[in-house]
């Protein structure tokens, strides 16, 4: 993701005079090393220093910032055609020529009144007024004479007025005789409409933007009791500045001694109220360097019910899953990009909030990259994820059995084989020479590359993933809930990368369910909390930690304006207020086409996708449980069993509990007995009762004429199409 930090700029006194220079100028010092006998150097008095403008707009400081100016400007200058071209024949023309005849006739009234000496009437009316024959006998006689002179005058327009005119009509071509006429209504309209009832409106209205100053902002500060003009006063440690985007102003904001920035924080509704804007105008980022301070920014207009516009992925041209997905804008306009690999997402929100919408935009980006292999399980079986079915290696919805099978076993199952995946690839990645391989990880070639068809990238799906904590069958929840923590634990370091939502991010389960499912959620790497109903989820969404850095999801606006606005937590330092990017059903199906194109074009679809069925092999827990027996031993206890489990057939039992092993093997019957380790007794079984337990599984099945273990099962993964 690429964000930028507001700098802080040179201060220049002269810039306010709230300014506090912590440190005068060199030339002001007084040089402390020099001897006692050295006269003292008097400081000069600071000349006044002029304010440069920058050569360049602030916006065109960034190739961004000059695309969105270049953007705006041309859409502005495009709807300003469009909106006058409409106009022109319908009402700026029939208004041209009503106005143009009104100064048509106010032109000739005022060429009168000049040829008739108007403006010499008042004092000839007093001369008469006064019976003073010679004053008015003079001004009569000027008047004579000035009526004279201009009538010549008026004369002399008229000739030349219809010597043009003739002109015009005759031996011009009709463009320039259109083009005088047009000059001509134009003059005269404009002369004659009223002054306050202009021709041409104006297409758009121009909002008048409060720019900020010091002294609104330390008012604001002060009146949200952050500080004391006499006692606790409030430093600004750069001068206040627009950013290069043109969005805002921006300051660096020093508190007295004492404050927090979790003050600030608290005080943030009192605080937009000081700058008389809305609460959602106002941004503050921590300063990493000083708990005191901290960076206001403060837009001119609520930023996030700006729409960030539909996805770029509608080009429906291939994806690189080693490329971060543009994701969507921050609250500044600046591009938030997040990479997949080697992270773990989570999102989480209210419902209708736009959850779904933003772990479909990461999906499709997976999606496009014909080399990735798709696992998705939408636990609430809607129709979101349904068009996944073109491109996924495996799919599941629901909970409920289906004709196409259980999809519940189908999960295990695909989480099984993606468990079994990541032990292979370490497995790989630890044989691979340095210059193939280097530094033991996966790399872009590797995964692309034929010879190695076991090293390519996984992405899985969890939709509303809590579902799968809370099933009806408890053995179910813990091999699933132990399967998803090996996973989000170990899978990212394989090339396994996990897209997981959910709308009940705590309180799921009870004991070690409970364990493992916060375990799971709180392994992803990075948090989207959208608008969430109150502090609680969205802590249990963002982390303890994000509320005392100013993040509360339960904060964020409602409104349909607003859908698809969250927190981006924990991918760098900062925390990008983020407008996620629109991809709707319609917007989904046409990525997902393409998308499967690009797979059948590289050979690469496979799976459900590709029509085909999986095979699974059912393991003999009880026949597992007594291979690890070793001579002589004729009882074990549940946690040595797990460990010699993971260890000695690590590819379907890696990972596992103490606790699965045991519902596992004591759903065959077999009892749960109090064994000795060392000084400890603990719970575990029997070799005598495992082999009895076989004994009369064996003898129940050929009685039935049921196959037995370690047989081939056929499974189709998915729900109905």
């Amino acid at each position: 993701m690429t964000t930028e930090q507001p700098s802080p700029a040179q201060k220049r006194p002269g810039d306010t005079h709230f300014e506090v220079l912590l440190d005068g100028d060199p030339d002001d010092l007084v040089l402390q090393t020099a001897p006692v006998e050295t006269p003292e150097i008097t400081a000069q008095p600071q000349k006044a220093r002029e304010e440069r403008k920058p050569i360049l707009p602030p916006s065109w400081h960034s190739w961004q910032g000059f695309k969105n100016w270049a953007s705006y400007h041309a859409e502005l200058t495009r709807y300003r055609l469009l909106y006058h071209s409409w106009r022109v024949p319908v009402i700026y023309a029939p208004l041209a020529l009503l106005w143009s005849t009104v100064g048509l006739f106010k032109v000739a009234g005022r060429q009168i009144r000049w040829w008739w000496v108007l403006e010499q009437h008042g004092l000839r009316q007093e001369a008469a007024t006064k019976n003073d024959a010679a004053t008015w006998l003079l001004l009569h006689r000027e008047a004579r004479h000035a009526r004279a002179w201009r009538g010549s005058v008026l004369a002399g327009e008229l000739v030349a007025t219809l010597t043009v005119l003739g002109l015009l009509w005759w031996p011009a071509p009709w463009w320039l005789q259109l083009l005088a006429a047009v000059a001509a209504v134009c003059a005269l309209a404009h002369y004659g409409r009223p002054v306050d009832k202009p021709i041409v409106s104006a297409a758009v209205v121009v909002h008048r933007l409060r720019r900020l100053n010091p002294d609104i902002v330390l008012r604001a500060y002060y009146s949200a009791k952050l500080g004391d003009p006499d006692k606790a006063k409030v430093e600004f440690l750069s001068t206040m500045a627009r950013d290069t985007l043109e969005t805002g102003s921006h300051v660096h904001i020093a508190l007295a001694h004492g404050r927090t920035f979790a003050d600030t924080i608290k005080a943030k509704g009192a605080l937009a109220s000081g700058l008389d804007v809305s609460e959602f105008q106002v941004f503050l980022t921590r300063d990493r360097k000083s708990e005191r301070s901290h960076f206001l920014f403060v837009a001119d207009e609520d930023p996030l019910a700006i729409p960030a516009g539909r996805t770029d992925m509608l080009d429906c041209k291939p994806r690189d899953i080693w490329k971060p997905v543009r994701f969507g804008l921050d609250e500044r306009g600046r591009r938030v990009e997040v990479p997949l690999m080697w992270n773990s997402v989570l999102v989480g929100a209210q419902p209708r909030k736009g959850k779904t919408f933003s772990a479909r935009l990461l999906a499709l980006h997976a999606a496009l990259d014909p080399w990735v292999k798709l696992v998705v399980a939408d636990g609430k079986n809607s129709p979101d994820w349904r068009k996944f079915t073109l491109v996924a290696h495996r799919i599941i919805f629901g909970t409920t059995a289906n004709r196409d099978g259980d999809p519940v076993e189908m999960l295990v199952d695909a989480l099984e084989e993606i468990k079994a995946h990541i032990i292979k690839v370490n497995e790989i990645l630890s044989t691979l020479p340095v210059d193939v391989c280097p530094e033991g990880k996966l790399t872009r070639d590797l995964a692309r590359d034929p010879r190695y068809p076991d090293l390519r990238v996984w992405t899985l799906v969890m939709e509303e993933f809590q579902v799968y904590f809370e099933l009806e069958d408890q053995e179910a929840n813990k091999r699933i809930a132990s399967l998803l923590g090996f996973i989000i634990s170990v899978g990212p370091s394989a090339g396994v990368n996990v897209l997981s939502s959910s709308q009940k991010p705590s309180g799921v389960g009870a004991g070690d369910v409970q364990r493992l499912f916060n375990r799971y959620r709180d392994n992803h790497a990075v948090r989207f909390a959208l608008k969430c109903g109150n502090r609680t989820v969205s802590e249990a969404i963002l982390g303890g930690d994000a509320y005392g850095e100013g993040y509360d999801a339960a904060s964020l606006p409602m409104g349909p304006e607003y859908r698809g606005v969250g927190y981006l937590y924990g991918l760098t330092d900062e925390t990008p207020t983020t407008r996620t990017h629109l991809a709707d059903a319609a917007d989904a199906e046409k990525i997902l086409l393409a998308a499967r194109r690009h797979r059948e074009a590289a050979g690469t679809l496979s799976g459900y996708a590709a029509g085909e069925e999986a095979a699974r092999q059912v393991r003999d827990v009880l026949a597992d449980v007594v291979s690890v027996f070793l001579p002589g031993e004729d009882r074990l206890t549940w946690q040595t069993l797990a460990a010699r489990l993971t260890d000695m057939i690590a590819e379907a039992y890696a990972g596992t509990t103490s606790e699965a092993i045991s519902a596992q093997v004591r759903a065959f019957g077999v009892p749960s007995e109090n064994v000795r380790d060392g000084d400890e007794v603990l719970k575990g079984c029997k070799l005598a009762a495992v082999k009895a337990a076989i004994a009369r599984r064996d003898a129940d099945r050929s009685g039935s004429g049921e196959q037995g273990p370690g047989n081939v099962v056929r499974a189709r993964f998915g729900g109905s199409r």
